[in-house]
């Protein structure tokens, strides 16, 4: 698509792999939003019910995705 961010391009890894990766994409492009004026949605709640067993399909992996949807979806929106 024209004018959209790609991941790579924006120098960030998607979907997070951990917390703080998270975290840290969510940041930057909630500080340009308020620098530009746009509101954002919030991004996605981390999970509450990880058992940490490791599961397949852990809460933590639908967390990620969202997260990565979330950083596209601002990403789009803050595109000049």
């Amino acid at each position: 698509m024209p004018g959209t961010l790609s991941p790579v391009a924006a120098g960030a890894r998607l979907p997070p792999a951990s917390r703080e990766e998270a975290r840290a994409l969510f940041e930057p492009l909630q500080q340009r939003a308020v620098q530009q004026g746009v509101a954002l949605r919030s991004p996605p709640p981390e999970p509450l019910t990880c058992c940490g067993r490791g599961c397949n399909g852990c809460v933590w992996e639908g967390y990620y995705q969202a997260a990565a949807y979330w950083c596209e979806e601002a990403r789009l929106t803050l595109a000049p």
